[in-house]
């Protein structure tokens, strides 16, 4: 077995791919190998290689995106095996409250829907990037925000992503042995 960490991310934006090289910069501080993934691409990977692996995938319009289910059940041996951890990301978790994996109505969703608990989780607030998105898509997530009290200039950029958190969980992946996540 190599003595490395997979990241395998999921993203729309590219926002969960931003903190999955974060989390990547901070392990590697710590002298562990990391190997950074598209998670369509992890699916066919042998993950047997790695001591740890870490998820994170982003919520889209109440949902993570199918892959993320595909990824779990076709490595769930490994994710039991190695030493893992999971990491959600969405705009919902800048409330108060629906920033941790027991307050976030949508990792209690991945949960029940993918069977899997990962020993180590977060939930990370996202960011809403009205100029990149379509214009449909800037008028159903300004009409999402509009109802939860979000931002709705849609000519604006807003990231809500705790940094100092998104670190914390790194650093606690790289104190963890393998065996202890």
């Amino acid at each position: 077995m190599m003595s490395a960490t997979l990241i395998v991310y999921s993203t729309v934006d590219g926002h969960t791919l931003a903190i999955c090289r974060r989390i990547a910069e901070i392990l590697e501080k710590h002298g562990e190998e990391t190997v950074l993934v598209e998670i369509g691409e992890a699916i066919e990977m042998d993950c047997r290689r790695f001591n740890k692996i870490v998820v994170g995938a982003s919520i889209r319009y109440g949902s993570h995106r199918p892959v993320l289910y595909r990824f779990i059940n076709r490595h769930r041996t490994d994710l039991e095996r190695a030493a893992s951890a999971f990491f959600s990301v969405g705009a919902v978790a800048r409330k108060p409250g629906k920033d941790t994996p027991e307050g976030n109505p949508y990792f209690a969703k991945f949960v029940r829907k993918g069977g899997w608990v990962p020993p180590l989780a977060a939930v990370f607030a996202g960011k809403i990037d009205y100029p990149k998105y379509s214009l449909l898509e800037k008028w159903i997530i300004r009409m999402i925000m509009h109802i939860t009290h979000g931002p709705t200039d849609i000519s604006g950029t807003f990231e809500f992503t705790d940094w100092a958190a998104v670190e914390c969980f790194a650093e606690r992946i790289a104190a963890a042995e393998p065996t202890q996540i």
